[in-house]
């Protein structure tokens, strides 16, 4: 009897550490992808072989070859090139957002959830009008408005994307506010704002780290699909989701147009996509998705 109580938790043994070092393992994996293709970002201007916004006519949608090895668009631009250069706009634009909806969210969310009453009561309700109206719809209205341009295409996406962080950090500051160690801060006269800064954010950083590197990726399909309506970057700079507008008269005759950027959009969204599991596994190993 003995025996096999042994074994079972022998193999329970095995069982945790390989699911620990396989976490490990993808955590590695997954900040060496994303290290790699931010790398190739931020040096493709360098390493690109020729300038993405050269135009030659005479080599107009010239298909794959060895010179061209993604071929070239209706204005003869290599389109290689602009595939290379085109990931900087969309990735770290996406960054931004995220950053930028992290703290206006956490700021809203934690003030409604740590005071309550009338300014969550507020608060809770302007969260509510943003949610009445699809996401990407109420953004397309408000680029639209702002107009054309990466800058507006990121204010845009940033006014609709705050309310997920937002919900996240009131619900997270409710049921740590109850706690007992949180008032003993105030019993020992702590401010309001020394126990949002050094108790409630502290303890809410795990939930939101892993918010953050799941939406990065999801980001950077809205600014990609911004550019494909035209309410993103604009000509002549290369961006993905704007060559991918480019290139879709022509997809019937010219699809390497729209198959390179596109898979250079689907591939960065896996790479980010998989370091957000990664972190999820590694911040939270009891997560099982439903």
């Amino acid at each position: 009897m003995d025996n096999s109580i042994k074994k079972v938790n022998i193999k329970q043994k095995n069982s945790i550490l390989k699911k620990i070092t396989s976490t490990k393992i993808n955590l590695i994996i997954s900040i060496m992808l994303t290290i790699l293709l931010l790398t190739i970002c931020i040096i493709a201007p360098y390493i690109s072989p020729y300038d993405p916004n050269l135009q030659d006519l005479s080599i107009s949608l010239m298909p794959p070859n060895s010179e061209h090895l993604f071929g070239t668009d209706k204005f003869g631009r290599d389109l290689f090139s602009r595939v290379l250069c085109g990931g900087a706009p969309s990735i770290l634009g996406s960054v931004a957002i995220v950053f930028i909806v992290t703290v206006i969210g956490v700021f809203i969310g934690v003030l409604g959830g740590y005071f309550g009453g009338k300014i969550d009561s507020f608060l809770s309700k302007i969260n509510d009008i943003f949610l009445a109206f699809p996401g990407m719809v109420l953004a397309v209205v408000v680029a639209g408005m702002l107009g054309n341009g990466l800058l507006n295409a990121i204010i845009a996406l940033s006014i609709v994307r705050w309310t997920k962080f937002a919900r996240l950090a009131r619900s997270k500051t409710i049921s740590i506010k109850e706690m007992t160690f949180i008032s003993s801060c105030k019993i020992s006269g702590l401010s309001d704002f020394q126990i949002i800064t050094k108790h409630i954010i502290p303890n809410i950083m795990r939930e939101l780290v892993i918010t953050v590197m799941l939406d990065i990726g999801v980001t950077m399909l809205e600014i990609a699909g911004l550019s494909f309506l035209g309410l993103g970057v604009q000509p002549p700079t290369a961006e993905w989701g704007y060559i991918l507008n480019e290139g879709r008269s022509y997809l019937s005759t010219c699809p390497w147009l729209v198959l390179y950027p596109g898979c250079a959009i689907i591939i960065s969204v896996m790479i980010l996509n998989y370091l957000g599991d990664s972190i999820r596994d590694f911040l939270d190993p009891d997560y099982k998705e439903v």
